[in-house]
């Protein structure tokens, strides 16, 4: 199955939602760790330009999340959730959306402020649309940094919910992420 259900999610949109996971992850410890490295360091350039790059393609990805997202349906609920439950998740979903898609953004603001492309693994570069703003790099740098802790904390938050589903609510919330449900399966609710 890979398109989604009205019972729970396909393959498509399980592999996307893993992939931006370990991605969002491993930018963030890439650039915690990329941030302090000295010019001597084999690292000092070829780090940033990974850091950039993945940037790059998880932004790719994250659109085609949400044009993904658009042309699916949307499973049900979960008759067990609470309304605040429900609510929460949508907020946390949208921030989650939001941080991800400004912190990206900025990421480009940062790499682009000087008026160079970004090249993404030598494959192809991407245009530095805006550039020379006052400023640009260090208050882009300043959002970036914030929202990458933001998300990283906001994320936890969102493993723990699917854990708490899973553990003490002992609902499928977090086995459909993990696999498809056939229409013909039963859940539990």
């Amino acid at each position: 199955m890979l398109k989604n259900s009205t019972q729970g999610y396909g393959w498509v949109t399980i592999i996307i939602h893993w992939l931006v996971a370990l991605a969002v992850f491993s930018l963030f410890a890439l650039g915690y760790w990329m941030v302090d490295l000295s010019y001597y360091s084999d690292w000092y350039q070829t780090a940033p330009m990974l850091h950039k790059s993945f940037g790059i393609c998880l932004f790719a990805l994250m659109v085609f999340r949400i044009i993904w997202r658009l042309t699916n349906p949307k499973p049900k609920g979960l008759s067990n959730h609470q309304a605040w439950e429900k609510t929460i998740a949508k907020l946390g979903h949208f921030a989650l959306y939001a941080i991800l898609f400004v912190l990206m953004i900025s990421g480009y603001l940062i790499s682009t402020a000087d008026g160079r492309a970004i090249s993404v693994f030598g494959w192809f570069d991407v245009p530095a649309l805006l550039s020379g703003l006052p400023q640009q790099e260090e208050i882009a740098g300043d959002i970036h940094e914030i929202l990458a802790w933001s998300l990283l904390v906001l994320s936890a938050g969102h493993a723990l919910a699917a854990l708490k589903h899973h553990f003490i609510d002992k609902d499928s919330t977090l086995s459909r992420m993990l696999k498809p449900v056939n229409s013909t399966e039963t859940r539990k609710q």
